[in-house]
Parts: structure tokens; C-alpha cells; sequence
């Protein structure tokens, strides 16, 4: 048994992560074939291997969403600009980043469309045409697309023009339903990220500032990256009844009076599997939570060229049919083979070759630990299990550690700032819930607020900014 030396760098073409988190994130990207870029600019292209990784994480999302009763739709990727304008604060938002069709082939368009950069308004349009009664609610609905915002600066999944998610979109008879339904959703984001993505979560609310554009309420769940920033890693809105003010979304409720409905939305992003990436890599590459691991399990073949072992080998790769398995018989030498699949964040590694077959064994190595234990092949479908959830417990525990340690107290800008500036992660501190003094934060610390925690805690009596009484404890931090 033995175990890899910390984070120690043992990959020359990756970037130091503790040097140039930056670079080492591009390489990474790039190196474990999750990602390219693209010809169209702020755009890339999501290879096989990277969108595996979406794939499973909707095959999960989708689980959950269609056992509390939520069903699948697709709409136009095209919105008319004028049901755009309909509702002003939600298009004032998205103005800045809103691509435009002003043509249809040769032809000058009459109205323009924008590509949809969410898709509320349509939504709406179309509850408004089939909502009439109470028994028409509630709708709950989710639809898995693409949408383009033209972001200035882009990174590959945490912020690019064009982007794969899921936005759902419900409508409900009352307030209480709406606003249930936004924290049942975050409830849901939530447990998938900390369970099958192993990412330590903050849930809370957003404040007006940061809430999403129309909506009533803003909740979010945020999490901490290696380097000590935060990703806004999913969001849910509270719309009450704004948007069906707006677009006549009415009903006769069982009095037979006329109602307007209220409405939720939510999405998570492909920008979850720069959270993956930037929360649990190493300087060896990518380490992937088997729950979302396209290979959980890699079988190279030591010795590949005797008799019998590439046999064994998928012998064994057809017994453990119940996980997702990999054989690699490429010529390519077994250290190669071993520092590939390092990079590309494989759970689990088995070797197997000649002297293991002699003696009915074969060694697991451990991606997150590099650990390696040697397990008879009686029971090796049940080894693997075990591992597998060891794997993802350790992670979690490892990044809820580190979430811990880099979260920081402050009561004053100065020592917000300086932790910010010498020791980055998330800062709690006390705030008076002044525009102001939020504005301030943006402007001289470069920090913004993440969330009003649900589980609230008193780390002072004043507004760490205007000195001002508080009683509202608020995470701030900067954040991609």
C-alpha cells in the first residue's frame, strides 16, 4: 500500500494550480479532452468526454425533477423583441448581452428576435394561452436547451456566450406555491451537487441588488473553488404574480373568481463542471466524483502481450457491468496509460497482469488519494462499490474542510479587504441592508455579496461598512 505525495506536481504539461490557477484550469480543460475552443469566438466545443459529464448530471437532475411531478417541453430559441420589452426590469437585465436576428436570409427582418438568453417571456406567453382555470395549475414545467448571452470575457464552462442548462418554469394558483416550489427546487440543486457532485454548498437568499432581473426573491447555493473564489453554482426566482400582471396569466379560482397565477423559475449550468474541475483538481489533472465519472473504473492490462491477460481483463470488465468500465488495450505503455487517466479524473484504477492472475488479485489505485489496495478477485464487484463511495465521501469531506478553513469573519472593510487581498474565500460579516454600503463593497473591495445564509449566525451588532445597527449576516466574496 502507498500513497501519492500530497499535490505534489507530477504532470509537466499542466500548469502549477498553486502558481497559475488560471492556466491550470485551460490546461485542464484541455488536457483531459473535456473541451475546445471554438472557431466562433466566445463559443467551444464540448468533446465527448466533457459532455458525458453534462450528460450524467442531467440523467440525475432529471430523475429528480420528474419524481416531484415536473415534465420535459422545448421552446423556440427565438423570442420577437417585443414580448421581450413586455416586462421592463426583466429585459433591462439580460439588455447587455442579448444577440440579435435583424435578418432572414436576405431579407431585413420587420421585428428583430433575440436569441433567447432565458425564457421567461415565452413561458409566459404560452401560460397565458392555457391557463383559464385552477384545475389548469400548476404547471411544471423544465425544458434542457442552449441559450447565448454575449459575454465579454469567457472561460470554457464557467462563462461562455453560448451555454447548455435547464430552466424550469412553473405556474401556481397561489404565492405560497410559488415560493415553495423555488426552495424545493434549491433543496433539490443541492442535495445533487453535495451528493453526486461532492461540493459543499451555502444555501441563502440574494439580496435586491444581486437577485435576478423581475423577480421577487433570488436563492441561491454557493460554493468555494480551490483558488478561493466563489461560483454562483445554481440559482431559483420567486416571481409572485409580477410576470402574469404583465402577460394576463389569469384563472377562475374554485369561487369562479378571476386570479392571477404566480410563478417560479431555476437553472443550473454547464458552468457546474467548471465547479467539478476548479473544486476538486489537482496538479495531476481532473478528479471526478464517480456519480458523474464517464469511466469509473479503467482496466490496464500489465504485461498486456502474455498470454491470458487481455482475456482477464475483459473478464473482468464484463463482471463488473453495473459500473462504468474502460479497458485500454492500446500499445501505449502502462506508466502512460496511468498519468492519462490521472488527468481525466478516472475514480478508480485496476491493474491486472500475469503475477496478480497467478495469485486471483488486482490492485485498485485511488484517483483522490493515489492510494493503491490490493483486493482478491472473489469479491471484487463489492470492492469496487465500497471504494467508489469512499472515493466520494473523502472528496466531499476534503472540500468541505477546505470551505471551512477559508471562511473568514470581519468587521470592518479594511479587514475584509485584507483578507480578501492575502487569504481569499468567503467573509462573513454583518450588514445594515443599505445600497449603499453594498455598492461601496463592489467598488473599493471588488467583492460582492453571495448570499443571506438560511442558517444565519450574529458576527456582530453593526454594519461592518456604516457602523450602522445590522442583524442581517451576510457571505461576501469575489467570485467568477
Amino acid at each position: 500500500m502507498s500513497k501519492n505525495k500530497g499535490n505534489e506536481k507530477r504532470v509537466e504539461s499542466i500548469a502549477d494550480m498553486n502558481v497559475d490557477f488560471a492556466q491550470w484550469y485551460t490546461d485542464v480543460v484541455r488536457k483531459a479532452e473535456m473541451a475546445e475552443y471554438s472557431k466562433t469566438g466566445g463559443c467551444i466545443i464540448f468533446r465527448p468526454y466533457g459532455f458525458a459529464i453534462w450528460e450524467l448530471i442531467r440523467k440525475h437532475l432529471d430523475e429528480k425533477l420528474a419524481a416531484t411531478g415536473h415534465e420535459n417541453l422545448y421552446m423556440p430559441m427565438l423570442i420577437p423583441e417585443h414580448m421581450l420589452q413586455m416586462e421592463k426590469d426583466h429585459i433591462e437585465g439580460f439588455a447587455p448581452e442579448v444577440a440579435w436576428v435583424t435578418h432572414g436570409g436576405t431579407e431585413e427582418l420587420t421585428e428583430r428576435f433575440c436569441i433567447r438568453p432565458t425564457s421567461e417571456v415565452l413561458f409566459c406567453a404560452h401560460y397565458a394561452d392555457t391557463v383559464q382555470s385552477y384545475r389548469d395549475l400548476p404547471k411544471l414545467y423544465n425544458q434542457w436547451c442552449n441559450v447565448m448571452r454575449w459575454e465579454k470575457t469567457t472561460r470554457p464552462f464557467l462563462r461562455t456566450r453560448e451555454f447548455l442548462w435547464q430552466e424550469g418554469h412553473t405556474a401556481h394558483a397561489t404565492a405560497e406555491e410559488s415560493l415553495a416550489e423555488a426552495l424545493l427546487i434549491l433543496d433539490i440543486y443541492s442535495n445533487l451537487t453535495e451528493d453526486k457532485l461532492a461540493i459543499p454548498v451555502i444555501k441563502g437568499q440574494k439580496t435586491e441588488r444581486e437577485k435576478f432581473a423581475g423577480a421577487l426573491a433570488t436563492y441561491t447555493f454557493e460554493s468555494l473553488m480551490h483558488d478561493g473564489k466563489a461560483l454562483q453554482t445554481g440559482t431559483t426566482h420567486d416571481f409572485g404574480d409580477k410576470f402574469a400582471k404583465v402577460f394576463g396569466i389569469q384563472y377562475l379560482d374554485k369561487n369562479n373568481q378571476l386570479q392571477y397565477a404566480h410563478q417560479s423559475s431555476w437553472g443550473i449550468s454547464t458552468r457546474m463542471i467548471g465547479a467539478i474541475i476548479m473544486v476538486h483538481g489537482d496538479n495531476n489533472g481532473l478528479v471526478l466524483p464517480p456519480a458523474i465519472a464517464p469511466i469509473q473504473v479503467v482496466i490496464i492490462p500489465v504485461a498486456a502481450h502474455k498470454p491470458g491477460v487481455i482475456e482477464k481483463a475483459e473478464e473482468l470488465q464484463a463482471r463488473l457491468k453495473d459500473f462504468r468500465v474502460k479497458v485500454d488495450k492500446s500499445d501505449h505503455s502502462p506508466g502512460w496509460k496511468f498519468a492519462e487517466y490521472e488527468m481525466k479524473g478516472v475514480p478508480i484504477r485496476l491493474e491486472i497482469g500475469p503475477r496478480d492472475i497467478e495469485s486471483n488479485q488486482c490492485i485498485l489505485a485511488r484517483r483522490d488519494t493515489g492510494e493503491k489496495i490490493t483486493v482478491s478477485l472473489d469479491n471484487l464487484e463489492e470492492e469496487v462499490a465500497k471504494l467508489l463511495d469512499s472515493i466520494r465521501d473523502n472528496m466531499y469531506e476534503k472540500a468541505a474542510k477546505r470551505l471551512q478553513e477559508n471562511t473568514y469573519q470581519a468587521q470592518s472593510m479594511d479587514e475584509l479587504k485584507n483578507i480578501l487581498d492575502t487569504t481569499p474565500g468567503f467573509v462573513k460579516a454583518m450588514w445594515c441592508g443599505a445600497d449603499a454600503c453594498e455598492e461601496k463593497i463592489k467598488n473599493e473591495a471588488t467583492a460582492t455579496s453571495r448570499c443571506m445564509p438560511f442558517e444565519q449566525e450574529q458576527v456582530g451588532k453593526k454594519c461592518f461598512v456604516c457602523g450602522e445597527s445590522a442583524d442581517k449576516m451576510v457571505i461576501w466574496g469575489r467570485a467568477y
